[in-house]
């Protein structure tokens, strides 16, 4: 387990990890396109002239969101895994939304999300408000960033005005991190798409309010690398409570298992670092960004100081501007789930 610094070094940690942010975000930047308030006096419902009434458009998603999250809080680590799974694959542009044989919706590695009903219902609200005129794509971003301030998370402003993809297949997929890759390949993977490997440690904080299965950490409970034990990286009173209680041999169902400590699993927060120092990383990748040389520091500085809060949003916004589709390259789709 990664020991914690001093205060002197968490202070120069500090300091290392701003002049890195400045440093990176010119690079990181929202393409030209996207403007905060992009909408604002684009949503006109009415005939026209004097009858007509500006739709505020921000307020529609956030109330939609709020509605949802009254009754299912889970729909934050919904939103965060949808924005994510998007975004990583050929840029922010809803094609993760699109139905049909073979789309990136019926790859493997997109098991597991939910939150696509959401985004239909926000979809039909401002169509009917103003047809033609919000993204799904930008829905994506503005309910992730509502879900995140309501749950405990940062509030913080996002650039808006993207187009919809109209390409979305399985194999696309295949660009996204597994849950056992080593952090040398994850930290090549995010740079092909413009993101560091800082970046990369404070995006997967959105496994604080994540959940896999057991089927996934089966062998790292049960049969390590073929050793016929749980891996050694785990606190081993971690490995007896998920052995006994969440992820027993006898199970007969494929049960759910927080990545972050259950007391916090709504919360977005910085506890599922500090899960990692205590060597409770329930993925394999969760344990080794707090292991290896590379990132290790990412983990020891995250847990131990309040940064992650002011962090996670430039993270996000920095994701959210990934390969953003421009002129023919796009359309504003008038259904989430088909292209026009």
């Amino acid at each position: 387990m990664q020991q914690r610094r001093g205060g002197g070094g968490v202070a120069r940690l500090a300091m290392a990890v701003a002049v890195l942010v400045l440093a990176a975000s010119s690079a990181g930047r929202c393409r030209a396109q996207l403007a905060s308030g992009y909408y604002a006096g684009k949503c006109v419902n009415g005939g026209g002239g004097n009858s007509s009434v500006a739709v505020d458009v921000e307020s529609i998603i956030h109330d939609a969101v709020q509605a949802r999250l009254a009754w299912d809080k889970r729909m934050v680590a919904g939103l965060l895994h949808l924005i994510f799974h998007d975004c990583f694959v050929a840029g922010c542009d809803a094609s993760i939304l699109l139905d049909g044989p073979n789309t990136e919706k019926t790859a493997p590695q997109n098991n597991g999300i939910f939150g696509y009903d959401l985004i239909d219902d926000i979809k039909d609200t401002l169509e009917k408000a103003c047809p033609g005129v919000v993204s799904c794509a930008d829905i994506i971003v503005a309910a992730t960033r509502d879900a995140v301030g309501m749950c405990g998370g940062p509030r913080y402003e996002v650039q808006l005005g993207r187009l919809d993809g109209t390409v979305s297949q399985a194999w696309m997929a295949a660009d996204l991190p597994g849950p056992d890759v080593d952090i040398p390949t994850a930290i090549d993977m995010f740079a092909k798409k413009g993101l560091n490997s800082f970046d990369m440690a404070i995006l997967m904080g959105a496994h604080t309010v994540g959940v896999t299965h057991c089927s996934v950490i089966k062998d790292r409970l049960y049969n390590f690398n073929g050793t016929g034990e749980a891996d050694p990286s785990m606190d081993p009173i971690y490995v007896w409570i998920l052995t006994t209680f969440a992820c027993p041999k006898s199970q007969a169902f494929d049960n759910i298992v927080y990545l972050d400590d259950p007391s916090s699993i709504l919360t977005v927060d910085k506890s599922y670092y500090s899960q990692i120092l205590h060597r409770r990383g329930v993925l394999a990748v969760d344990q080794k960004l707090g292991d290896h040389a590379a990132t290790a520091w990412m983990v020891n500085f995250l847990g131990t100081t309040d940064f992650f809060s002011s962090m996670f949003p430039y993270a996000l916004n920095k994701l959210a501007a990934v390969d953003v589709k421009t002129g023919a390259a796009g359309e504003i789709r008038a259904n989430c789930r088909r292209t026009n």
